[in-house]
């Protein structure tokens, strides 16, 4: 069976990170996602290191289950053929900054004018207004000005940190794949086309809202630097690695301080309710990592996983990919690539009954599918020719 967005064309015009991590996820649950990009040189991120085949891992994980055209854009025949083939999609997908794409002449209004059903999806890093609207964007930008390097520092009296892995990207994949899902849901029902508009800010300000901003949240309240709610995270080291623990319930306090024999915790006031147990989480912390320091991680996790308490080892990447969990659910899944050989990589994380999602196929070669594509969509393959030789397409075949 087909995935679940079978059917549905999406013409991608983004690189880099979270434009084309959101239309992946897309294109593994179905679509038909065409990658546009520059004859000769493609989405930055083909470039980048690790690579086999001349292709990048980056690459390779982000962009399977697409199908690649190259169209030299700056050319007016260039967006002639992009208007032909946004006739026959559903949505088009960029991630140019606010500006850039009515310059290069591939804005709303002008695809509108052949397509006017046609999805129109931007996505940026600050949105189209105010000052920053036309600020070239990177993750680390956004981490920083969302406040999420604020929270990672556990404090604002602390050095900002930034997340170790690019967490603004991949908030606006996620939110970026749902809206356009949404999108394409209206225009079935409407049968009318409309301009979805997208932030990266926006995305990790709304990622971040119902857990971290809560002293912002009463509109009244004076808000004053805000302290760390514990400088002692939940990663504890034990005799012979690190495991986390984590209690929110009285009911896994109670598991927790039977598990670590130490049942006298249960009648110290500082821990009698949820609240008391924030008032004095360094105490609480502090007394669990010195008992945990005596055992072994396995040791724990039998005497913790007793008493349903939630635990786990921590890992390291390596050690994930043995780990009993992932592998008896799937999570993680090796595929054959033309090019790159044997990748191992993540499962679509949707699990649809009826229709599968699935990696229908590797990371496309650049412009690999070019002339397939133009001969869908009408061209003979002499106006191809024609058009390689003009530039206006790549030459690859």
């Amino acid at each position: 069976m087909p995935g679940p967005l079978h059917g549905f064309r999406i013409i991608d015009l983004t690189s880099m990170l979270s434009g084309p991590w959101a239309t992946m996820i897309l294109a593994d649950q179905g679509a038909d996602v065409v990658k546009v990009e520059m004859p000769g040189s493609g989405d930055h991120t083909r470039s980048l290191a690790n690579q086999r085949g001349n292709m990048s891992a980056n690459f390779l994980n982000i962009n399977r289950s697409k199908r690649s055209i190259t169209i030299n854009l700056k050319t007016e025949r260039g967006l002639e053929l992009l208007g032909a083939l946004a006739k026959t999609a559903d949505a088009l997908v960029q991630n140019f900054r606010p500006g850039v794409v009515n310059r290069l002449g591939i804005g709303e209004d002008r695809l509108r004018k052949v397509a006017p059903k046609l999805l129109y999806v931007s996505i940026s890093g600050f949105g189209d207004q105010g000052p920053w609207a036309g600020k070239p964007v990177y993750d680390p930008v956004i981490q920083a000005v969302s406040g999420l390097t604020s929270v990672q520092a556990g404090s604002d009296a602390q050095r900002p940190r930034l997340v170790r892995t690019v967490v603004p990207d991949k908030v606006s994949a996620l939110t970026a794949a749902q809206a356009i899902t949404a999108g394409l849901l209206a225009r079935e029902r409407t049968g009318k086309g409309q301009h979805l508009r997208m932030s990266m800010l926006d995305a990790v300000m709304a990622f971040l809202w119902a857990s971290d901003m809560g002293a912002q949240t009463y509109v009244d309240a004076q808000v004053t630097d805000q302290e760390a709610a514990s400088f002692i995270d939940l990663i504890y080291e034990t005799r012979d690695g690190f495991m986390t623990v984590a209690v929110m319930t009285n009911k896994e306090w109670q598991g927790l301080a039977r598990a670590l024999d130490h049942p006298e915790w249960l009648e110290d006031p500082r821990f009698s309710s949820p609240a008391a147990r924030d008032r004095h989480v360094n105490e609480r912390l502090a007394m669990t990592q010195e008992v945990l320091r005596t055992g072994t991680t396995a040791q724990w996790m039998e005497r913790l996983e007793e008493h349903d308490v939630p635990c786990a080892p921590a890992l390291t990447r390596n050690e994930v990919l043995n780990h009993p969990q992932i592998i008896a659910s799937g999570t993680v899944i090796e595929i054959d690539h033309p090019i790159s050989g044997r990748l191992r990589q993540a499962r679509p994380p949707a699990r649809f009954e009826h229709t599968p999602a699935g990696v229908r196929f590797g990371a496309p070669r650049l412009g690999e599918h070019t002339d397939e594509i133009l001969l869908e969509i009408g061209y003979t393959s002499a106006q191809i020719e024609v058009l390689r030789a003009a530039g206006v397409i790549g030459g690859e075949k």
